[in-house]
């Protein structure tokens, strides 16, 4: 996960969405193409996810389903060394949101800040949602009591 891995929390637009978003969390693992096979073993094991080949000559697995995620994440917890503030983070986030049917929407912001926080750690440049949009797009809803 530290070397051939990504652990990601990302705000993604969705106009069918009471609140206008989605927090959404997924681990990648990457490898060659020509080792396909051990990406395949991988996702035979947990049963969850979706591989890729990019045009690149690299494959991807992914899994999105935020339960998965945080089963995978909670079982690579004590192996990882570099990711592992991330780690902790995008458990945190996740526990909230399994743990509620629904999320208010100030509840959502919340966890809409957490994911920017999760972009500082990362370094991100090209994260282009954050939650001052959320905010804005809930205030413009009138779903957050001033």
């Amino acid at each position: 996960m530290d070397g051939d891995g990504c652990i990601n929390l990302q705000l993604v637009r969705r106009k069918d969405y009471v609140l206008g978003y989605q927090i959404r969390a997924s681990v990648t693992f990457f490898q060659r193409t020509v080792h396909r096979s051990f990406l395949e073993w991988i996702q035979s094991v947990l049963g969850a996810g979706f591989i890729r080949e990019r045009k690149d000559g690299v494959s991807e697995y992914s899994i999105t389903e935020a339960q998965m995620v945080f089963n995978v994440l909670s079982n690579l917890t004590p192996y990882i060394r570099l990711k592992k503030m991330q780690c902790n983070l995008v458990m945190s986030v996740l526990e909230e949101m399994l743990s509620s049917k629904r999320l208010e929407p100030d509840h959502f912001l919340k966890l809409a800040r957490q994911v920017d926080r999760f972009g500082e750690l990362n370094f991100s440049k090209r994260r282009s949602i954050r939650s001052d949009q959320v905010e804005a797009y809930l205030r413009s809803r009138q779903l957050l009591i001033p």
